[in-house]
């Protein structure tokens, strides 16, 4: 009979909770510190005497755990070291001492828990026979447990059986060999060495009971299998282990395999897509359940089933109905409506035609994206919008290559999950902002997208199938097509949006703008009425723009004060006149040039096209005695400089014709150019004839007509070459109070883009050469001096 002397000491000390480590005595642990409560422990520790407690939590997943969270049982330790590590953490080494029963935990206010423990000392006779019949036996078990284990070092047997203190043997192996965080916690609850090398020796036999067990399984699937049938290793071992634990045959993996092949099945997917996803799934049925390789395969094999393959929208048969939609959502654009009619009537009668490729380019808010929705609606197709503003990696046009963590398909095969159908209109806005970076070039990779040669074989780099696009309707957007690579450009069928005339303002303000700001701000039929004279002076002294975005807030803001009208001071609704804006809208916010009653010498009227419409540009030019040197102010680009310089040679060549006073005043004279408005920056080469036409005037005398407006560029040789934007220009002219306006004689088919308003409301003079322009500005001709100064 062994003699069990039990001692019992109360202490207080600070508590460290483990999430998965259990520290024995006399076995040396180290582990790292995160939670603020640890941390607080070991700081309080470290001021008195180093002593800790450390018990392990029953539950790992919890974070601040008390007393019902913790096991009854833990260690008495003595920290040795401790290391301040980045991120608030901290490694402590703790050597420790003995086993202490937990009675309570307590909180204190400065975060640290107090552990109340009850230290207890066992004194037994270590020499009985039956002490050392369970040494023997655990280490024979150890032993086998070792032999079932190979990866387990034969020289950790050997220290064990060296080892002649049970209560130490008992504990080493609990902390070297077991996995389970339970079953170590079990052995440190044991104070009696003997009952726990009882304890240690059944947890032993458990093990190496299922060890046994899984070295059974996998000899009976090797006896099973031949040397055709090697590849089928892994699905065999999972089948018996079905069997062996008597569960059903089929597992998670084979069931996933299934799940996919039966998807596959249902697909209308080309047989070349089905082949590869089948040889996918046959992939996937010989990969562990569960490795990432396993995961990226079925993931893979699931996003292409999303893929609509063989789904598409029936194009709509009524090209009268497509007409009355395009025409009800925007007001004008007869090209852009003119062209998808044709590509309709064309789909009709060619049923394989090719997907078209069109890019709407126009000045902001002038409708370019809500058409793209439009023509959806008209076709009868699923519409998609895919913003490509700032997009600078060529992986969110391709997708990613399916080797990488996070990989996915890109913009384009998403646009075709999200329609559902393979034939979907795709509005990709803003193409002219894609931008380049050390990620490739986005722009590159829509070349293929949108190349009708190419795109019925579009491969995504995680795809890495052929995607047939071609019958997809791709409506491109931009600003300007400068910024467009001209290999991207070169693919597309550009149709120019002209902005709005106040007459189509006011038009898509009564018919669009009102009623959508009335719903949005909770008004209802009859609460806010705005004269037409009140709708065409917002659009004149508080917008400055192509489109209708700000006329559109302008709206919201009326809107605003008719809630408040009904709200507040319990009006039925309000009543905008023109008279009323200023009081509602405050001072008008654009000032426009207006058209001067008196002819002035060296001041001619420009025409200018802005992102914000046409502009009224006025050149002024001083000559003063000098040495022949040139000014050019106004904020100036180069092509407006040159085009000045170019304006002065012709003059200097024709001076005896155009009536100059002073032959020689490129010598004697000092000529300043400006153009008013200085911090605006200009340029464009369509002043030529306006800088001539000023530089004469100043130079002859003679006054200029105040109501003559002009645009055109310049040759050295005095021809007048064409322009651009002449409807916004022409627009400008009327609105400023001009009566004639001179464009180049090339622009005259242009004309048929004029709204007729402005045809009406102007005399257009149409110029070859710039004597024309001459004699359509000037008040008079200056008379040819042939005698010189």
């Amino acid at each position: 009979m062994s003699r069990y002397i039990e001692k019992i000491e109360k202490l207080s000390l600070p508590l460290i909770a483990t999430r998965t480590v259990a520290a024995f005595p006399q076995i040396p642990v180290s582990f790292e510190l995160t939670r603020p409560s640890n941390l607080a422990a070991l700081e309080a520790a470290k001021k008195n005497g180093g002593l800790v407690f450390a018990v392990p939590q029953r539950d790992p997943s919890e974070e601040d755990p008390i007393k019902a969270g913790l096991y009854n049982v833990g260690t008495v330790a003595k920290i040795k070291q401790s290391l301040v590590l980045p991120d608030r953490q901290c490694r402590v080494i703790l050597d420790c001492l003995y086993r202490a029963e937990l009675a309570d935990a307590r909180r204190s206010p400065d975060g640290v828990i107090t552990a109340e423990v009850f230290k207890k000392e066992i004194d037994f006779d270590d020499t009985t026979l039956r002490a050392e019949a369970l040494r023997r036996r655990c280490l024979k078990s150890l032993g086998d447990y070792c032999a079932n284990s190979p990866k387990l070092s034969k020289d950790v047997l050997a220290a064990v059986g060296s080892m002649t203190d049970s209560g130490l043997m008992a504990d080493y192996i609990a902390a070297n060999f077991l996995v389970r965080l339970d079953d170590k916690a079990l052995i440190l609850s044991v104070f009696d060495p003997v009952r726990r090398l009882r304890q240690l020796l059944a947890i032993l036999e458990r093990e190496n009971e299922i060890l046994e067990l899984e070295n059974s399984i996998s000899a009976k699937v090797k006896e099973g299998l031949d040397r055709h049938q090697r590849e089928y290793y892994l699905q065999e071992q999972l089948k018996v282990i079905q069997n062996e634990l008597g569960g059903d045959s089929k597992d998670d993996l084979y069931s996933d395999v299934n799940e996919l092949n039966d998807k596959i099945d249902a697909s209308a997917a080309p047989e070349y897509v089905r082949e590869k996803l089948y040889d996918q799934t046959k992939k996937l049925a010989r990969m562990p359940f569960g490795s990432s390789e396993a995961s990226l395969v079925r993931s893979y094999v699931e996003e292409c089933l999303e893929i609509p393959w063989g789904v598409v929208s029936p194009d709509s048969q009524d090209i009268e109905k497509a007409r009355r939609i395009l025409d009800r959502d925007h007001q004008g654009l007869e090209k852009v409506k003119e062209r998808i009619l044709e590509y309709l009537a064309a789909k009709l009668l060619a049923k394989s035609g090719r997907g078209q490729i069109i890019c709407l380019v126009g000045a902001p808010g002038v409708g370019k994206t809500s058409v793209g929705a439009s023509i959806a609606r008209a076709m009868g197709r699923k519409y998609v919008r895919v913003s490509l503003g700032g997009v600078r990696d060529e992986a969110d046009i391709r997708g990613h290559r399916k080797t990488y963590i996070g990989a996915m398909p890109g913009r384009i095969i998403n646009a075709l999950k999200q329609a559902g159908t393979m034939n979907p209109v795709i509005a990709l806005d803003e193409i002219d902002k894609l931008s380049r970076s050390v990620q490739g070039d986005p722009g590159s990779a829509l070349l293929e997208v949108l190349d009708s040669e190419q795109n019925h074989a579009f491969r995504d780099h995680f795809i890495e199938i052929p995607v047939d696009l071609s019958g997809a309707v791709f409506i491109a957007t931009a600003n300007t097509t400068e910024t467009i690579p001209p290999a991207l450009l070169d693919r597309l069928e550009v149709i120019n949006i002209p902005s709005y005339t106040p007459a189509e303002k006011l038009a898509i303000c009564k018919k669009h703008l009102i009623p959508k700001q009335m719903k949005l701000n909770g008004l209802e039929r009859g609460m806010l009425k705005i004269s037409d004279k009140a709708i065409l002076k917002l659009i004149d002294e508080y917008t400055r723009e192509q489109g209708v975005r700000t006329l559109d807030r302008a709206v919201a803001k009326l809107c605003r004060k008719a809630a408040i009208a009904v709200v507040k001071d319990k009006k039925d609704g309000l009543t905008v006149s023109a008279g009323d804006l200023e009081k509602l809208m405050g001072k008008r916010t654009v000032k426009r040039e207006r058209a001067s009653k008196k002819a002035e010498v060296g001041v001619v009227n420009g025409l200018a096209w802005t992102m914000s419409g046409g502009e009224l540009l006025k050149a002024e030019v001083l000559s003063m005695p000098g040495t022949g040197k040139l000014e050019l102010t106004g904020s100036l680009g180069d092509v407006m400089k040159e085009s000045a310089r170019a304006a002065l040679s012709l003059i200097r060549s024709r001076g005896e014709q155009l009536g100059i006073r002073d032959r020689e005043f490129y010598k004697n004279l000092d000529i300043h150019i400006h153009f008013p408005e200085g911090a605006v920056p200009k340029d464009g080469p369509s002043a030529g004839v306006t800088v001539v036409t000023a530089l004469v005037s100043e130079l002859s005398g003679v006054p200029v007509k105040g109501d003559v407006a002009m645009t055109g560029e310049i040759t050295l040789r005095g021809k007048v070459l064409p322009i651009g934007g002449l409807r916004e220009k022409t627009a400008a002219a009327l609105e400023a109070g001009m009566k004639t306006v001179i464009i180049p004689e090339e622009n005259r088919d242009d004309l048929d883009e004029v709204d007729e308003s402005v045809k009406k409301g102007l005399d257009f003079v149409f110029a070859r050469d710039i004597s024309t322009v001459l004699d359509t500005a000037l008040v008079e001709r200056p008379e040819a001096d042939g005698a010189g100064n």
